[in-house]
C-alpha cells in the first residue's frame, strides 16, 4: 500500500517528470496544491490525464485531485472518506465496479519525490522513506473520478494502484505503488487503448535505482511537515532481532540446557549422634511416664485421706455436742422442761449436722482415671507416639 508520499515539486516539474516533452498542458486548479513533506489521503495534489474530447488526444491536463477516491454513484447526501479507496489493487480494478469502469478513460499518472513506507516490529512500527537514488520523482499508475456533492460542486478524486512488492522491498511490506519508470510505460499507461497491454506494465518495479532509509516515526502524525519527515535516522540494533537471533547464538556456542536430575528420595542410615538423640528421647519418654504414673497415685490417694479426716472431725463434733448439751442439763433449774429443750436441740442439731458432714465428704471424691504408658482414651497423637513411630 501507498498512504503517505512527499510532493514539494513546483507545479511546471509534473509535465516533465511524465516525459510529456512539448504536448499542450492545461491547467485546473493547480492553485489548490500545496506542496508538503507529510502528503496523505485527503490532500490535493497535481496529477495528469488526457484532455477531454476525441480531438484533443495529444492535449494533457495538470489537474488539481483530491488523494482518495470518491466513486460517481456515491450518494450526494453521504460525507466523504478519502481513506476509504486511497489505493486500489492492480489484481481487481477490473472486478470491482468502482474501478473497472475508470480503466477505458479515467487513466492518469502521480508524480512524487518518495513515499513512506512502515516496517512492523511487534507492537512498534518504523517508517521508511522510499526514493530514487538520484532523486529524480516517482511515476505512479493511478485511476481518477469525479463526484458531485449535496451542494451541486463537482469534486475530483483519484486512487493510486498497487501491486505486489518487488523482491528488494518485500521484507518491508508485501505491497508497492506501481511505478512507472520510464516514457514507454507512461505513455503506455496514459493513452494506450488496448488494455490487455497494461497488464505487462502492472507489476513490481525490480530495477536497483530505488533506495531507502529508515525517518522519524513523529512523521506518522499529518500535522508533522517539514524536512524533518524525510531526514535519516539510526535505528538501534537491539530494535531489529528478533527471539530468533538469541537461540541462534546460544546454538552456536554449544550451549545447552542442564538436564533435570533425578530427586528420587532414599532412606540414609542414622548418624550416630542422631542415634543417641533418639536414644535420650525414648529414655526421657520413659522417665516422664514414671513421673506422671507417681503423680496419679497421689492423686488418687488423696480423696481417701481426705474422708478419713472428715470423718473423725466429724465425730470428734458430735462428741463435743453431747457433752455440751449435758452440762446444759446440769445447770439448768426445771428439769422437766430443760429435758425436752435439750432434747429438741440435739436433734435439731444432728440433723444439721449429719448432711453437712454427708456433703462434705462427697466433694472431694472424685473419680480419677489411671493411665498408663501406651493407652490412651482419647486416641488422639502425642510427642512419645511421634518418637515411637520413628
Amino acid at each position: 500500500m501507498c498512504g503517505r508520499a512527499r510532493c514539494t515539486l513546483r507545479p511546471d516539474d509534473f509535465p516533465r517528470a511524465c516525459n510529456l516533452n512539448s504536448r499542450p498542458v492545461r491547467h485546473v486548479d493547480v492553485d489548490r496544491y500545496r506542496p508538503s513533506y507529510n502528503v496523505a489521503p485527503g490532500f490535493n495534489l497535481p496529477v495528469v490525464r488526457i484532455e477531454d474530447g476525441k480531438d484533443s488526444e495529444d492535449g494533457v491536463v495538470l489537474h488539481s485531485m483530491k488523494w482518495g477516491l470518491i466513486p460517481s454513484f456515491t450518494k450526494k447526501t453521504e460525507k466523504p472518506d478519502h481513506f476509504r479507496m486511497f489505493n486500489a489493487r492492480s489484481e481487481s480494478i477490473r472486478e470491482k465496479a468502482s474501478f473497472r469502469r475508470l480503466l477505458p478513460n479515467n487513466r492518469c499518472l502521480v508524480s512524487v519525490e518518495g513515499f513512506y513506507e512502515w516496517k512492523k516490529d511487534g507492537s512498534k512500527k518504523q517508517p521508511y522513506y522510499i526514493h530514487f537514488k538520484d532523486d529524480r520523482p516517482l511515476v505512479f499508475a493511478a485511476l481518477f473520478d469525479s463526484w458531485k456533492n449535496s451542494e451541486g460542486g463537482i469534486i475530483y478524486t483519484f486512487t493510486i494502484v498497487t501491486t505486489a512488492s518487488s523482491s528488494s522491498l518485500e521484507w518491508l511490506h508485501d505491497r508497492m505503488p506501481v511505478i512507472l519508470g520510464n516514457k514507454e510505460s507512461t505513455d503506455r499507461w496514459l493513452v494506450d487503448s488496448s488494455l490487455s497491454n497494461l497488464d505487462q506494465i502492472l507489476k513490481p518495479y525490480e530495477e536497483t535505482d530505488l533506495v531507502w532509509y529508515p525517518v522519524t516515526p513523529a512523521m506518522g502524525k499529518l500535522s508533522f511537515d517539514g524536512s524533518e519527515c524525510i531526514k535519516e535516522i539510526q535505528v538501534k540494533k537491539e530494535e531489529t532481532k528478533s527471539i530468533s537471533h538469541f537461540f541462534k547464538k546460544k546454538e552456536a556456542h554449544g550451549q545447552k540446557e542442564p538436564k533435570p536430575e533425578n530427586t528420587t528420595i532414599k532412606e540414609e542410615p542414622l548418624e550416630a549422634s542422631q542415634q543417641e538423640n533418639v536414644k535420650d528421647d525414648d529414655e526421657s519418654e520413659s522417665k516422664l511416664n514414671s513421673t506422671i504414673t507417681e503423680e496419679e497415685a497421689v492423686e488418687a490417694s488423696e480423696p481417701e485421706s481426705a474422708k478419713e479426716e472428715q470423718k473423725s472431725q466429724d465425730d470428734s463434733n458430735a462428741r463435743k455436742g453431747e457433752n455440751d448439751i449435758k452440762s446444759e442439763n446440769i445447770s439448768s433449774s426445771p428439769k422437766g422442761a430443760h429435758d425436752i429443750e435439750v432434747k429438741r436441740d440435739f436433734e435439731e442439731f444432728s440433723a444439721d449436722s449429719k448432711p453437712f458432714a454427708k456433703e462434705t465428704g462427697t466433694q472431694h471424691s472424685s473419680p480419677v482415671r489411671k493411665r498408663s504408658k501406651g493407652t490412651t482414651d482419647n486416641k488422639q497423637p502425642t510427642l512419645f507416639s511421634y518418637f515411637g513411630k520413628r
